[in-house]
C-alpha cells in the first residue's frame, strides 16, 4: 500500500481553505439588500456572482472530501475507470484526480 499521508495533509489543509472561503461568501450573501433600489440592482448582481463561485468551491469541497475518503479508504491512487495505479506525479498535480492521465485523455 502507497503512503498517502503528505497529499492528505495538501488535502487537509485545501478542505480547510475551501470551508472557510464559503463560510465568508455565505455571509456576504446573507446581507439584507440596500433601501436605495440601484444599490439592490448592483447587490442582486454580486449575489449571482457570488452564488457561482459558492456552487463552485462547494463542488470542490466534496471532491476534496471524496479524495481523503479514498485515501482512508485504500482506493486512492486507483483509476476510477481502468483500475491502474494513478501515476505519483498526477496526484501530486491533481491530489482530487479519479483517473489516470490516459483515461483522462
Amino acid at each position: 500500500m502507497t503512503d498517502y499521508s503528505d497529499l492528505q495533509i495538501q488535502l487537509r489543509q485545501r478542505l480547510a481553505d475551501l470551508l472557510e472561503r464559503a463560510d465568508v461568501i455565505e455571509d456576504d450573501l446573507r446581507h439584507p439588500l440596500d433601501a436605495d433600489s440601484s444599490e439592490q440592482a448592483v447587490d442582486l448582481a454580486d449575489d449571482e456572482a457570488l452564488e457561482g463561485v459558492d456552487m463552485i468551491l462547494r463542488q470542490e469541497i466534496a471532491q476534496v472530501r471524496q479524495a481523503l475518503h479514498r485515501i482512508e479508504s485504500g482506493t486512492y491512487g486507483t483509476c476510477a475507470s481502468c483500475g491502474k495505479t494513478i501515476a505519483r506525479a498526477r496526484l501530486e498535480a491533481r491530489p482530487i484526480a479519479t483517473l489516470c492521465i490516459d483515461c483522462a485523455a
